[in-house]
């Protein structure tokens, strides 16, 4: 095929969408980011046409002249609104959300101005688990609501087919699950594809006679990888010597009475990511964006990830280098959607909805299998400076009842 089908990026970040549908065979058209360190990324790494501007600022028709294209054009628009609203961590903290009533929701209506000002062919959109979430699924409506007034208005068939996807059962190695949206204008429903990876315990003979290949682990991700020597890794703050002293797949959990070592903290009275340590035979936990100074996965060699080990557990090409200081890659890279799940995504969308025939090459983003992991590091010691932290701790009285939740309560009464 001579012209690769055209693609327009919102909320683009450092790319990670695009880069998963540029290995599917897509070809960014233009991309609409804010941020400037993301900008600068996506200009170092590619050479897409980029709008540095809010996308409030930006009328539909900029977006198609820069992109050379004419409404009902572009093959596919794609994008994830900032997702702050309906996240997990929000809810956790606060023992609920604003979600709708967030200004920061108003994201989801301007993605929805471009697919009816755009009209493309398809369109993906991807946010956060929670923006589905059975009885707090006002923001999935809203989407839904938007959708049939452009059919009406536009006098168009875009059929929603949603589906939370777990990033590792496609070979990502990482758990990271994902909201995803996708319509075809035509009207053509759209399956998502099965698993093709899983548990050790999953990976055995299927129904159907299929088997699934076991998840690609941390290890098969980073046992390649050195720090380049300009990154200054070392995990700094309060708890940065008590890191050491917890072994490889645990947190801070470890140290409790539910745990195997000291008790110094009581039972889920900190985020499951404190003090969270990768282990080499399991895939990552869920790359954060802005992690405070305890806050993981960190590496098993007790220190930060490095800009690359962050690339390659979010499946970006290694051609990818990620500009700005530790805090901006650390942010561009855990706001980014694994760029495997978008290969994978954007292959189902090129054979359902654009009909351009099957892909028959293997995925190029998949980690190779370096299975078996080598063992564990050795544990250390609690240092003495957390001794006087042992004793008995009470566990977290539930969602919304702990001391920052109930502080935040009182402010507001």
């Amino acid at each position: 095929m001579s012209k690769k089908p055209t693609i327009i990026s919102l909320y683009t970040g450092a790319g990670g969408l695009d880069y998963g549908f540029e290995a599917a065979g897509f070809r960014t058209s233009v991309a609409v980011e804010l941020d400037h360190n993301c900008c600068e990324t996506l200009r170092r790494n590619r050479r897409w046409p980029v709008i540095e501007r809010d996308i409030f600022d930006v009328p539909t028709d900029a977006m198609l002249d820069v992109a050379k294209l004419r409404r009902g054009e572009a093959d596919l628009l794609i994008g994830g609104p900032p997702c702050q609203p309906f996240s997990k961590s929000g809810y956790w903290a606060n023992g609920d959300t604003a979600r709708l009533n967030d200004p920061r929701a108003n994201t989801l209506a301007a993605y929805m101005r471009v697919v009816e000002e755009a009209l493309p062919r398809a369109f993906v959109l991807e946010n956060v688990e929670g923006l589905g979430y059975q009885g707090k699924s006002e923001g999935l409506a809203f989407l839904l609501w938007h959708i049939e007034k452009i059919n009406k208005r536009a006098k168009v068939s875009y059929v929603p087919e949603f589906q939370v996807l777990l990033a590792a059962d496609y070979g990502v190695p990482q758990l990271r699950a994902r909201f995803i949206l996708v319509a075809s204008r035509e009207g053509l429903q759209f399956s998502f594809p099965e698993p093709t990876h899983g548990k050790p315990d999953d990976v055995q003979q299927q129904l159907d006679g299929t088997s699934l290949e076991p998840y690609r682990m941390a290890w098969d991700a980073l046992a390649d990888v050195e720090p380049a020597g300009a990154e200054d890794l070392q995990v700094r703050g309060k708890w940065a010597g008590l890191l050491p002293s917890i072994p490889e797949g645990k947190n801070y959990l470890h140290h409790t009475d539910r745990g195997d070592g000291k008790r110094l903290f009581g039972w889920r009275r900190h985020f499951w990511s404190f003090l969270l340590k990768l282990a080499k035979s399991q895939p990552s936990w869920t790359i954060q964006a802005q992690p405070g100074p305890a806050v993981g996965p960190f590496h098993w060699k007790n220190r930060r990830l490095s800009m690359r080990e962050l690339c390659r557990l979010q499946t970006f090409p290694d051609d990818v280098d990620v500009l700005g200081d530790q805090a901006a890659v650390q942010r561009q890279v855990g706001n980014a959607v694994p760029s495997l799940l978008a290969e994978v995504l954007g292959r189902e969308v090129w054979t359902q909805l654009l009909g351009l025939g099957a892909l028959r090459s293997p995925l190029s983003l998949l980690p190779p299998d370096r299975s078996p992991a080598p063992p564990p590091e050795p544990v250390e010691p609690v240092a003495s400076e957390y001794l006087h932290l042992e004793g008995e701790h009470t566990p977290h009285p539930g969602t919304g009842k702990g001391n920052g939740a109930l502080a935040r309560q009182d402010a507001t009464q």
